[in-house]
């Protein structure tokens, strides 16, 4: 890390522990493809799960319409559009989490700069939530296996909601547990159903790309630009 680098984190270290210095008290991210590099596990293990069933996904219609979505929920337009039976979802789901589990074994590890991120957002007093499509078996074994857990105040999965994203109720089910209102709230998001989610709840909205955005000098210029918008 170059002084520069070290010098302007340090700076932006000082200002969030100053006095009210800003509105913002508590960061919420979505998790796939935010903190975890894992958009493309779920695809490959849900066309894993629909293989025998000849009804896999094109990557393109996945990214396209698919992408960010429960799998309960990709099942049912699976269902609508190319006549998967509902009677096999309980199946093709339970397989698709199984796969996706055994992928999170094999590929998911600590990366530092999120490490390093959310343990000065911890540092410096603000509460941290994940808010993922997720179910709590995914969540919990990817917060693990990242090291991730542990800086976290609060993880929700879509199994702690009625309606998952693009629905807000995740998010703003974080804000009231928080006791905080939208706008004491950063949410860091990558795809458009997660994107509109945290726009509807009235907080403030960070896009990244990729995990690889996803760094403390950035998110900390996300909330100072909230400091100063008007």
């Amino acid at each position: 890390m170059s002084s520069v680098r070290v010098h302007e984190t340090y700076r932006m270290l000082e200002k969030s522990f100053g006095p009210n210095q800003n509105r913002i008290k508590a960061i919420l991210f979505d998790m796939d493809g935010v903190l975890i590099d894992a958009r493309d596990w779920h695809y490959e293990a849900l066309n894993l799960a629909l293989s025998p069933f000849g009804l896999e996904i094109d990557q393109d219609a996945h990214l396209a319409t698919f992408d960010g979505l429960p799998t309960r929920t990709k099942l049912e337009m699976l269902s609508k559009s190319r006549g998967l039976p509902r009677g096999l979802h309980r199946f093709v789901n339970t397989m698709k989490q199984k796969y996706t589990i055994d992928m999170v074994h094999q590929r998911c590890h600590p990366v530092f700069q999120h490490q390093y991120a959310l343990s000065h957002l911890q540092a410096a007093g603000y509460k941290i939530a994940v808010c993922s499509n997720s179910v709590r078996q995914s969540l919990e074994q990817m917060m693990k296996r990242a090291s991730l857990d542990r800086f976290l105040d609060l993880m929700l999965s879509n199994e702690d909601v009625t309606k998952p994203k693009p629905d807000p109720e995740i998010y703003t089910s974080a804000m009231n547990r928080f006791g905080l209102a939208p706008g004491e709230c950063l949410i860091v998001e990558d795809n458009e159903n997660g994107i509109r989610a945290a726009r509807a709840s009235g907080g403030h909205v960070h896009v990244v790309s990729s995990p690889g955005d996803v760094t403390y000098e950035r998110i900390m210029t996300a909330i100072e630009n909230c400091v100063s918008a008007p």
